[in-house]
């Protein structure tokens, strides 16, 4: 065997160790498991090294041992416990801590590759990219001097970041344009915004959170401040799509809605002993009723939020069953900048619910394909003013919201390649036809647009007959403006526009009288209970 091959079995066997330890002895009584666990653990990595040696000697192809060990063996192995332990190789480490950060730095601009070429989705408001006039549609052909016109999107996004104020030339590929325009940017703090929030009309508020990342907690209180929150009669709070992030920033989040003293989410597991964790100062008098707008993508810390809101009658909760993920991961960093994130305990909602769904009764892609309906309806509680609810099946909605189905040709036109609507690859087009136009917020497309756009849709191979698209028409009409809004404004010009008009927002701006209803019971029940202590202390 050449030396390579050893060196590549001695660091495999080290990892391994490594790994194992990390596995079983995370835990304070560590010392107890070990005592139980070594011959086992001793006997398991033996086993595991004869059968990678057999592999690497006698496989037909050569033996990549990061594919087979990072993307194979760890994570098959991780499977067998949950479905949300995950190992880390380093390059997708340093995406989730850029993730968590809130920021990076670089030219600040969306890029996907929904037709196997490397575009520009969006610029962000105000970076690099935005200030230099690149445009969603935009085709990534070169970064420097590097073509990348056979790169991968994680290959662009690693050449665009560097330093701060580091220059970095880009070449696109635009719709009208007959030679590549070239882009001289300087890199920069680029702000990854977790926090969008508006008027939707004089008194309502509308805050979406995307996530929870390391400044969450502060944009919130920036976002509140600013409208400011003394003119709020009513909130809407949307999670939708929110699939987690950091506990910490979501307690902080629930802290400046809930009462000084009240308890946001507990922990515990096997071997981590309960952990608590409470609203330290509370929203100090500013009540106002909240409806909070969930659906099958709001997972993890979002659950966590909605769930103490819920529990504490705080909001009104609208939409769809959550996921159900209640898992507390810790990470645990390995060896060459690697990471686990593994399972240690499980969290549960004020009134005691457990926010997991089952995974042991299904594989994990069944796990993955939301199923509602299965609550534990041994696991009932009941929230501050006694109402009933249950846990093991993430946060049931107080009330459900169905979205209106799409016909054909409205499903048709939201996805024309990669998960890109027919809407998004017509902007290019558009503007090439209409170079000079200045368009307002407040335009929409007429009929010569509309049957611009029908005309493109037909030849892309969208064929349905002429009532379908009449029938179809003020919906199609509002996405499109939607879309040619991006280019010629922004993603978050645009994005107020859709959200005002989105009949699910409505809704919860309906249903904030039955928040209101909710937080008049809720300060009933609690004068009772002041009024039943009094009597029973005197």
């Amino acid at each position: 065997m050449v030396t390579s091959e050893v060196s590549t079995k001695m660091r495999l066997s080290r990892w391994c160790v490594r790994f194992a330890l990390v596995v079983l002895f995370y835990s304070p009584v560590h010392s107890n498991l070990a005592a139980q666990s070594e011959a086992d653990v001793n006997a398991s990595i033996k086993k595991f090294t004869q059968i990678y040696e057999a592999v690497e000697t006698n496989f037909a192809d050569k033996v990549d041992p990061d594919r087979s060990v990072y993307r194979g063996a760890i994570p098959g192995m991780l499977r067998t416990l949950d479905p949300h332990s995950n190992f880390f190789d380093p390059k997708a480490y340093a995406l989730l801590r850029e993730g968590q950060a809130g920021h990076y730095y670089g030219v600040g601009m969306w890029v996907g590759a929904p037709q196997g070429k490397v575009i520009v989705m969006w610029p962000f408001e105000g970076s690099p990219a935005y200030r230099a006039g690149l445009r969603p549609g935009d085709e990534i052909i070169a970064v420097n001097d590097t073509n990348t016109e056979k790169s991968t999107v994680p290959q662009v996004s690693t050449m665009l970041k560097g330093p701060r104020g580091t220059p970095v030339t880009v070449t696109t590929r635009r719709v009208g344009s007959p030679e590549p325009l070239h882009f001289s940017l300087s890199r920069d703090n680029v702000p990854r915004d977790s926090v969008t929030t508006f008027w939707l009309r004089p008194g309502i508020a509308y805050m979406k959170i995307d996530a929870f990342n390391e400044t969450t907690s502060h944009e919130v209180d920036q976002a509140l401040a600013h409208l400011p929150e003394s003119q709020i009669e009513g909130l809407i709070l949307d999670l939708r799509g929110n699939g987690g992030g950091l506990v910490q920033e979501c307690v902080n989040v629930a802290d400046h809605f809930l009462r000084k003293g009240q308890l946001v989410v507990s922990h515990h597991g096997r071997a981590s002993a309960e952990t608590k964790f409470v609203a330290k100062h509370g929203e100090r008098g500013r009540e106002y009723p909240m409806v909070v707008m969930v659906d099958h993508g709001t997972a993890s810390a979002s659950e966590i939020l909605s769930g103490s809101l819920q529990d504490h009658d705080r909001a009104w909760i609208m939409g769809e069953s959550t996921f159900g993920k209640g898992l507390v991961q810790a990470p645990f960093p390995l060896y060459g900048n690697s990471a686990l994130l593994l399972t240690i305990a499980k969290y549960y909602t004020p009134s005691g619910r457990l926010i997991q769904r089952d995974y042991e009764h299904q594989g994990f892609y069944e796990y993955l394909s939301r199923n509602e309906g299965h609550y534990d309806p041994k696991d009932m509680k009941k929230t501050d003013s006694g109402r009933v609810v249950f846990g093991g099946d993430g946060i049931s909605p107080d009330e459900k919201y169905e979205a209106p189905k799409l016909t054909k040709l409205e499903s048709q036109l939201q996805i024309m390649a990669g998960n890109t609507s027919y809407y998004f690859f017509y902007a290019p087009h558009f503007f090439a036809e209409h170079p000079n136009l200045h368009i307002s917020k407040e335009w929409k497309p007429d009929a010569e647009v509309f049957n611009s756009f029908r005309e493109f849709a037909t030849k892309q191979g969208v064929l349905f007959p002429a009532e379908d698209w009449e029938r179809d028409r003020a919906w199609i009409s509002d996405r499109l403006r939607e879309e040619l809004l991006i280019t010629a404004f922004n993603k978050d010009v645009s994005d107020q526009i859709a959200l005002r008009n989105d009949p699910e927002v409505m809704r919860a701006m309906e249903s904030l009288s039955s928040s209101k209803a909710l937080l008049d019971r809720a300060h009933e029940t609690l004068a009772s209970k002041k009024s039943a202590a009094t009597s029973e202390a005197h």
